[in-house]
């Protein structure tokens, strides 16, 4: 019998061609250990190339994950265990493994010429070329195919289940629990049989070839995580973003109304909330970008809540009818899940490059408030907190993700509706009392008065040229104009009174150096500094969600440290920012990889910094 031994931490890569399974191989061992009460963080990656050939470095898919009995951060980025189905899975993955990484590799397509289509000149497995690892090289599909010989599937289909055995070893290796992936089966499989009994019996084999076989001298167990008692999900990004969309509008007591085109990585909004009908959400997928953000708009005009969702591209398309929205002054979410690269680029891939274009990128003078999601969990809040700015300030508003955040899980504790406050969407109701209703008067908030159309009392004029003060009515008034501009900028600029003081983490209370994040860095960044500390250094962070308006007490922050670095998945777009606003020599630390930030490497870049030495340079991405 194996020795158990404990560990506090595990970091996975399940690794292989996008047909292997490798992602439902990963989100079936994440939720095994989320049974066993252990925090974790995952990373799916797929394949950027559209079908890409078998067996190519191009079509490889990996799920990653991260579980641990403590409170993490991320998915890692140095994984102790890498599972490999084929060659280009790791000629991939090799150079992220530390030296001492176990490596799993089913030898069946370990070939010649599935080798020599990767690059290699011999078998890695046999060479010399993994002696810094400690390898457990089976024929796992020659495995997976014994086990299921009695169902009669055929050669093809039987080796299909190769993921299964796989991950029966790795549950037996990392003690998971059984029954979750077994009763998980038995629902995926209903309908065939066949299948069923032939992946139970796969992931069977595994968990027993494991048990049984002399080759692993040990096998490991991670206590449950400390955790506020609750009722916990495992929940992705996308997913946390579409019921945060939903609880909003139930908080407002609106019709939730989507407008979307199918994009990677935002599609999976569309998908779940074409679901949620018996909530009384309404779904349309439009034939492209534009129309989806005009019905949208059309939506908030008459009286529901108005959500488009999209990525990078998508946006560029829905900039004019954004803009209107911010001439109409009409609440509206954008929902922007960005993906790497300009263009098509690489659109599985993360990228937090849509900054400039979500704050910016607009003609005319067209501001409006932009916020940002830290975790997949966080993406829910984020969203209830788009809907309560759009209503209260009648302002679209774009909300940013990415597709690290969108794919990525944690566990999320499920909140009770009755604890998150009531959004008031303050529409008039009824006539004035005196004079002709104006749709362009304010509020205290610079916020004007919302009217149901066919409202008796209140009908109005609506459209894109420019608005007189008070009425509405077309105005071409070069005095009006310059009012009315610098009122709708006002009016943004004024929510930044709202917004909650900045959390600046600093334990040691004389930290030199600040860290500043946005977005889905939240994760590399905490866990970057938690390092830091931990070697005697102090290091202060700070994380922004509001980025248009940035928080009014942002900028005495920043002044107060000798050095400002601001890692970001761009060119140093919010550094750019903050040097124009503040006058603080942000020094921008920039990531472009299509990967989240390494933490190892921005711990060890800190550690530098902080010892007085220049920013190590790697720009040449190593």
């Amino acid at each position: 019998m194996s020795e158990v031994r404990s560990v506090d931490r595990v970091v996975i890569r399940f690794a292989g061609d996008s047909g292997d399974g490798m992602q439902l191989t990963g989100d079936r061992f994440t939720s095994d250990s989320a049974q066993l009460g252990n925090d974790f963080s995952t990373l799916p990656n797929f394949p950027a190339e559209i079908r890409a050939p078998a067996g190519t470095v191009a079509g490889v898919s990996s799920f990653q994950v991260h579980f641990a009995d403590f409170d993490i951060r991320t998915p890692g980025d140095r994984p102790d265990v890498l599972v490999v189905m084929n060659p280009a899975a790791l000629k991939a993955n090799l150079s992220d493994l530390p030296r001492g990484a176990v490596i799993l590799a089913d030898t069946a397509d370990f070939t010649n010429r599935n080798l020599a289509k990767v690059g290699y000149s011999g078998n890695p497995l046999e060479d010399g070329t993994l002696e810094a690892y400690e390898v457990h090289a089976f024929d796992l599909t020659g495995l997976a195919v014994a086990a299921v010989s009695a169902f009669g599937l055929g050669r093809k289909d039987s080796a299909r289940t190769k993921n299964m055995f796989a991950l029966g070893l790795l549950t037996w290796l990392y003690s998971r629990p059984e029954q979750g992936t077994l009763d998980f089966l038995a629902r995926k499989f209903a309908r065939s049989p066949q299948i069923r009994d032939a992946n139970i019996a796969s992931f069977k084999a595994g968990f027993a070839f494991g048990e049984t076989t002399e080759v692993f001298t040990a096998r490991y167990q991670i206590a449950p995580a400390p955790m506020p008692a609750g009722t916990y999900r495992q929940i992705t990004g996308n997913t946390a973003l579409a019921y945060g969309l939903m609880a909003g509008a139930a908080k407002a007591d609106l019709q939730l109304f989507l407008g979307a085109y199918p994009i990677t990585p935002a599609s999976d909004v569309l998908h779940i909330l074409s679901r949620a009908k018996d909530h009384g959400v309404i779904t349309l997928q439009a034939e492209d970008e534009i129309a989806a953000v005009g019905a949208a708009l059309g939506a908030s005009y008459a009286g529901a809540l108005g959500v488009t969702s999209t990525s990078g591209p998508g946006m560029a398309l829905k900039m004019e009818t954004i803009s209107l929205a911010v001439m109409l002054e009409l609440p509206l979410i954008i929902c922007d899940v960005q993906r790497a690269g300009p263009a098509t680029g690489m659109p599985t891939k993360t990228e937090q490059a849509d900054l400039f274009q979500a704050v910016y990128g607009r003609h005319g003078e067209a501001p409006l408030p932009v916020i940002a999601a830290q975790s997949p969990g966080d993406c829910f809040d984020t969203a209830v907190e788009a809907v309560r700015i759009a209503l209260t300030y009648r302002t679209p508003v774009i909300l940013l993700s990415d597709g690290y955040l969108a794919n990525g899980a944690e566990p999320w504790e499920v909140p009770k509706l009755a604890d998150i406050a009531p959004i008031d969407p303050g529409f008039v109701t009824e006539p004035p009392t005196e004079g002709a209703f104006l749709p362009y008067s304010r509020d205290g908030k610079l916020a004007r008065p919302l009217a149901v159309p066919g409202t008796p009392g209140l009908e109005h004029r609506i459209g894109g040229i420019e608005k007189a003060a008070g009425t509405g009515n077309v105005s071409y008034d070069p005095d009006n104009h310059e009012y009315m501009v610098r009122l709708r900028q006002a009016k943004i600029d004024g929510i930044a009174d709202s917004l909650p003081a900045l959390h600046v983490e600093d334990p040691s209370g004389h930290a030199k150096v600040l860290v500043v994040g946005w977005g889905s860095t939240f994760g590399p960044i905490s866990a970057a500094a938690r390092r830091v500390r931990l070697s005697g250094r102090p290091v202060a962070t700070v994380h922004i969600r509001h980025l248009n308006p940035l928080p009014s007490d942002l900028g005495s922050i920043l002044r107060a440290y000798d050095r400002v670095i601001v890692p970001e998945m761009n060119l140093g777009q919010l550094a750019t920012m903050l040097r124009a606003k503040y006058l603080v020599d942000c020094e921008s630390y920039s990531r472009v990889r299509g990967l989240p930030i390494s933490l190892s490497e921005l711990a060890e870049d800190l550690i530098t910094i902080i010892d007085g030495k220049p920013m190590p340079d790697r720009k040449d991405g190593r």
